[in-house]
């Protein structure tokens, strides 16, 4: 369909009117003045263009802006550097003209957001990878560039239709491996959950219909579930002369499909779909006291369960959440989560970091965004990993749950759960960290890997002589701290493999050969090395000595060269094509592609998919093809940052080979409830049993049961089975 001229200007005139009606902010006159300004710009710059979608690429900025003005609420400044954050990146305008225009602050923005988007294309490296770091980067100039490029992300993502298949999902793995979790971290709860939702949908089309089918069906049983809940403490809270609203609202779908993978059930067994929120109107001086009122009337008409309470109001999340929550037995004995926000609360959980700086006073303690920020950057400024192991240790704090220790001061400190008394000490300083010869928890003695809870009081014993080890690595849980022990590591690698460079100067001379770049590349094939530096690091250890260097000198001056002149490419991968009337429902063999080709290919033992689990294929430099489950931790990962070498699979066809699946039991110690076990898999469903070991403890048994199965529809009967035994709780996969 044809659209004139006059009708698009009206449709972005439209628009704009719009972007100034939903603005989160008050807007002066001046402010105003300035987004029209930068609205007329970004209309001129972007007139010859047009999206995927037809429609004029001006829309594109134009709804940035109304997220950045309105689900986000960031200032005039913001607002303009969205309407005008691509006409450096797409147009002729240069940075001069924009600081001339609009000065400084939009310029400074801007830059920081073209600086993202212009990556070397020739990067041997993660381009998502390197983007990610670049975004990072620009946090301490003005976190407002890091906001703005969430907006953009999301409307790419809103309007993902119009992209091919491969695009679709490449984009939505991305986001999800680095946009989503910064969303999350910032305290964007509502653009990470659509952000999340919007990626699931492209990157597990069937689930993602699935589960909202059946979210859609219950809507309605829902929305009179939560009424019958309201109407119960509705008049209780009216006494109290309270003034407040009560929302139902829904799990995201991602966070749904998330619960049934890991806790191995069916959507029907999710209980908490849907969370009510109770949101009051209060003084900031009374906030916390109303809270614990309303909990208090919430909890004298439904029985809590009182492991289920989280109070991040006496202690904040570090990206600013605050409110109550409770898990209490609702109407028809149903688990219901109730959450309790005053208005201010409400606002800083969906608007994050823009509404923290609404509501703060000038006395009020900093909730953790400049903390953060601080860290953030000594992190990134001592950080030499390449960008794909960065982003791995990064994201290990970014979606981690919170505990809080104290200092022996009586300090309040926030770590993620998981977190070590070693953590402890580089979260109080780097110094503190490198120099930790042991702790005390609670006045007792604990080894460095102890594994902190909330409420206890950490004490770091130091010494001067001693220095990081690599072992420090295995059990360390903050991106910090791994850091500062890879640096430490790293100059003491350097040092050694400075010695070993000259060491290999001579025995190459020795034998005659040149040591220059070309050599060094030979060498790092030969012995199957990442870098120089770690070819060096070994001669200096001594681990390639002189009868390993003569063993190369004799490959060097034979077929050596012509031994690296081999790349796997499609051609020696051994295809050879199915018949269509050879695919059946057993699924025991593996096909890729969309000729559905049979390769030669190894499983990924990160993740050890077996028949019947939804697989794809990670094209690998030195192994060829590694099948992993899309479920995979690594998936996203690999999907997101090497999307060229990824390959679709699926399992169709015969094969007679076994494989192996770990199931972990837990229930109620019966007697006999071994014996049952064993009898229903070995009797009743003929699966061989290769280990099994079951301990007992209060009651309560635990049991590991290694299994061979030809495919996953007879382990899945197998687990269906094992959860009707009497006493068995839970069946999950590890």
């Amino acid at each position: 369909m044809i659209v004139s001229d006059e009708i698009e200007n009206k449709q972005i005139a439209k628009q704009y009117k719009e972007l100034l009606q939903i603005s989160y902010q008050t807007l002066s006159g001046e402010d105003k003045k300035l987004i029209r300004s930068a609205f007329d710009t970004a209309v001129h710059a972007h007139r010859n263009q047009r999206r995927k979608t037809g429609e004029p690429y001006v829309h594109h900025p134009i709804n940035v802006a109304k997220i950045v003005a309105h689900e986000i609420g960031l200032d005039a400044t913001s607002i303009a550097s969205a309407l005008l954050h691509d006409v450096l990146e797409d147009t002729d305008f240069k940075t001069v003209e924009l600081e001339k225009l609009f000065g400084k602050g939009v310029a400074k923005i801007v830059e920081g957001l073209t600086k993202i988007s212009k990556l070397s294309k020739e990067s041997d490296i993660s381009l998502q990878a390197e983007n990610f770091k670049k975004l990072l980067l620009t946090l301490n100039d003005d976190i407002r560039v890091i906001i703005i490029k969430i907006a953009d992300r999301l409307h790419n993502m809103q309007t993902l239709d119009a992209m091919p298949e491969d695009k679709q999902l490449k984009i939505s793995s991305e986001t999800l491996y680095i946009y989503a979790p910064l969303a999350h971290r910032i305290g964007l709860y509502n653009i990470k959950t659509e952000l999340e939702d919007l990626s699931f949908k492209y990157t597990e089309p069937i689930r993602f219909r699935s589960i909202k089918s059946k979210i859609e069906d219950s809507k309605e049983e829902q929305s009179t579930y939560i009424k019958s809940f309201s109407k119960i403490i509705k008049n209780a809270l009216a006494e109290e002369s309270l003034e407040y609203t009560i929302k139902g609202r829904s799990k995201s779908i991602f966070s749904i499909n998330r619960k049934m993978i890991r806790q191995n059930i069916p959507f029907e067994k999710v209980f908490d779909k849907f969370a009510i929120r109770v949101i009051y109107r209060s003084t900031h001086r009374n906030e916390k006291f109303l809270a614990w009122k309303i909990y208090s009337i919430v909890t004298d008409h439904f029985v809590p369960n009182p492991t289920r309470l989280r109070d991040w109001i006496t202690s904040p999340k570090s990206n600013g959440y605050e409110a109550i929550h409770i898990t209490v037995m609702g109407p028809d004995n149903k688990w219901v989560e109730v959450q309790i926000r005053s208005e201010r609360m409400n606002e800083i959980a969906e608007k994050g970091y823009a509404a923290h700086y609404k509501y703060k006073h000038g006395g009020q303690k900093d909730i953790g965004i400049e903390s953060w920020l601080d860290k953030l950057q000594e992190v990134l400024e001592n950080n030499a990993e390449n960008p794909v192991d960065f982003v791995e240790n990064f994201k290990l704090n970014l979606y981690a749950k919170e505990i809080f220790v104290f200092t022996p001061t009586g300090d309040i400190k926030s770590l993620p759960k998981g977190a070590t008394a070693l953590d402890f000490a580089f979260n109080i300083h780097t110094e503190i960290g490198m120099k930790t010869r042991g702790a005390r928890v609670n006045g007792k003695l604990v080894p460095l890997s102890r594994i902190l809870k909330s409420g206890e009081h950490i004490e770091i014993i130091t010494s001067k002589n001693i220095k990081p080890t690599a072992n420090w690595l295995d059990f360390v849980q903050t991106s910090r701290a791994k850091s500062k022990i890879k640096s430490s590591l790293n100059e003491e690698k350097k040092r050694i493999a400075e010695d070993g460079k000259e060491s290999l100067r001579r025995k190459l001379k020795h034998l005659k050969i040149k040591l220059n770049d070309k050599t060094t590349a030979y060498l790092l094939r030969y012995f199957n090395l990442n870098s120089s530096l770690d070819l060096f690091y070994r001669v200096g250890l001594g681990t390639i000595d002189n009868k390993k260097l003569k063993a190369f000198y004799n490959e060097y001056n034979g077929t050596f060269l012509n031994f690296f002149k081999k790349r796997i490419t499609r051609k020696n991968l051994d295809v050879k094509k199915i018949d269509k009337e050879e695919i059946t429902e057993r699924f025991d063999t593996l096909v890729f592609g969309k000729e559905k080709e049979t390769l030669k290919h190894s499983l990924a033992s990160c993740c050890n998919p077996i028949p019947g689990d939804r697989v794809f294929g990670y094209i690998t430099v030195n192994d060829g093809i590694k099948v992993h489950k899309k479920e995979c931790s690594n998936a996203l990962s690999l999907q997101s940052n090497f999307a060229y070498r990824i390959i679709s699979s699926k399992w169709v066809d015969s094969s007679s080979i076994e494989f192996k699946a770990l199931l972990k039991l837990s229930g109620i110690d019966n007697m006999g409830i071994v014996s049952d076990v064993t009898q229903l898999i070995s009797n009743e469903m003929n699966v061989n049993i290769d280990k099994i070991r079951f301990d007992s403890d209060d009651g309560i048994f635990t049991g590991l049961i290694s299994v061979s199965v030809k495919n996953k529809t007879i382990l899945n009967r197998l687990v269906s089975k094992l959860l009707r035994l009497k006493g068995i709780d839970k069946v999950l996969r590890e």
